[in-house]
């Protein structure tokens, strides 16, 4: 029941990982800001752990997401900026803007960059959920199919299941308007 996390997200689970590795070994320092780029659910479930802790949060992301999620980022304490798309489409292009846009912010003083697609630390936030799936099912698991964006929280899962059962399968299911593991 992941939408019972406390922004109604199993991204808190990964905003919470990464933000506490950062702390660990001090790629955050104590009052930092941190700087992200999303659609929303990422940044709603940054925000939230960031304001818990006392970080600024600043994200970038687009026209081309929701209200409601923009809403919640900034419910949450996000500062937002807007890299505007074409006729409110998602496309490759907005996505390599909204990445140099959060490129720019993150080379600001006290500034730590969580970067998702690029932050192993994403995937070993999802390790708990794998570890709840193994032991609620007393084990008796022979596939597991998810729905990715960045597939960071189907491979956290996946690593603890075939670490537990090397035969169980794996399937993972994008959206083709943004096939980030089908390239």
């Amino acid at each position: 029941l992941e939408w019972e996390n406390p922004t109604g997200s199993m991204k808190d689970r990964m905003a919470l990982a990464v933000i506490a590795a950062a702390e660990k070994d001090g790629r955050l320092p104590p009052g930092g800001t941190v700087v992200e780029y999303t659609g929303g659910s990422t940044g709603a479930s940054l925000a939230l752990v960031c304001a818990a802790r006392g970080y600024r949060i600043r994200i970038v992301t687009s026209d081309a997401f929701s209200r409601e999620k923009l809403d919640q980022m900034r419910a949450y304490g996000a500062e937002l900026t807007l890299v505007p798309s074409e006729g409110g489409l998602t496309t490759k292009k907005l996505i390599l803007d909204m990445i140099e846009a959060a490129r720019v912010l993150s080379r600001e003083p006290r500034t730590f960059w969580t970067d998702q697609l690029n932050n192993s630390d994403s995937i070993a936030g999802y390790f708990p959920l794998g570890e709840e799936i193994w032991e609620q099912t007393n084990g008796a698991v022979d596939a597991f199919v998810h729905a990715v964006g960045t597939g960071a929280s189907s491979r956290g899962v996946a690593t603890v299941l075939k670490q537990r059962k090397p035969g169980v399968r794996i399937g993972v299911v994008e959206p083709a308007e943004s096939a980030v593991l089908g390239g």
